[in-house]
């Protein structure tokens, strides 16, 4: 089974971002159903399928499904062009993709011939996790936060809601490293943090950039640290 996952994510990474110059991009998002460049594309996928999993003719039928499909999303995706937002787009245009591989994996290596995982302490002590790390943290650091207002100047240089995806991927690392007991990468990633954010504390007029910076940080690694430690707890030592 793992080959055969190997294999189809190989031919899909390939066809979809090495064996695909720029130049057909644009032809496709101009011409759409027109362009040529669709159905070499396409044919591209199709033969690295082919090349991948050899002429072993139970493949074939997949073979044709998932270039069928392939054609479908891609063409799906050029006429919401302009319509959804492009990251949102890619996002699902590739998830649609790795369900059609998913399918063909299903069919020859059933696993998912039972949902009883869904049901499993780990599962769901995992899934609990790191819903608390993104929505539930960040509305919590959010609101502990807004007891200390910095001045306009202090922000002006800020990406919009970069702080609250710095804050999520820091807790979401912090949160594997500790799954994985490898606390040196926590301290780490947080000596990282502080050389990155040395600048900005350096030239601060006041301690308030400072301050906050510092208590954001701390606050944020505790709370991922906690929730971590929370979660091992619940796989390790529970029924």
């Amino acid at each position: 089974m793992i080959l055969l996952i190997v294999k189809l994510l190989l031919s899909h990474l390939l066809g979809d971002f090495v064996f695909q110059p720029y130049a057909w991009v644009k032809s496709k998002e101009e011409e759409k159903v027109k362009s040529i460049y669709l159905y070499l594309h396409i044919l591209i996928h199709a033969m690295l399928l082919f090349i991948l999993l050899g002429i072993d003719s139970k493949y074939w039928i997949s073979i044709l499904i998932i270039a069928v499909s392939h054609y479908g999303i891609d063409l799906t995706k050029l006429y919401l062009k302009g319509r959804i937002n492009e990251r949102k787009l890619f996002l699902f245009d590739q998830l649609a993709h790795i369900l059609v591989l998913a399918g063909v994996v299903q069919f020859f290596f059933p696993y998912l011939h039972n949902m009883e995982f869904l049901y499993s302490k780990n599962f769901i002590s995992i899934v609990l996790s790191l819903i608390l790390l993104t929505s539930v943290s960040s509305i919590v650091m959010k609101m502990v936060m807004s007891r200390w207002k910095l001045n306009e100047d202090d922000q002006n240089d800020s990406l919009n809601d970069a702080g609250k995806y710095i804050g999520i991927l820091e807790r979401l690392f912090v949160f594997g490293f500790i799954l994985m007991s490898q606390w040196g990468a926590i301290g780490f990633l947080l000596t990282a943090k502080s050389v990155f954010r040395f600048g900005d504390l350096s030239k601060a007029k006041d301690r308030k950039l400072t301050e906050y910076i510092l208590i954001g940080t701390l606050l944020s690694f505790g709370i991922a640290i906690l929730i971590g430690l929370l979660c091992v707890s619940l796989i390790r030592y529970t029924d």
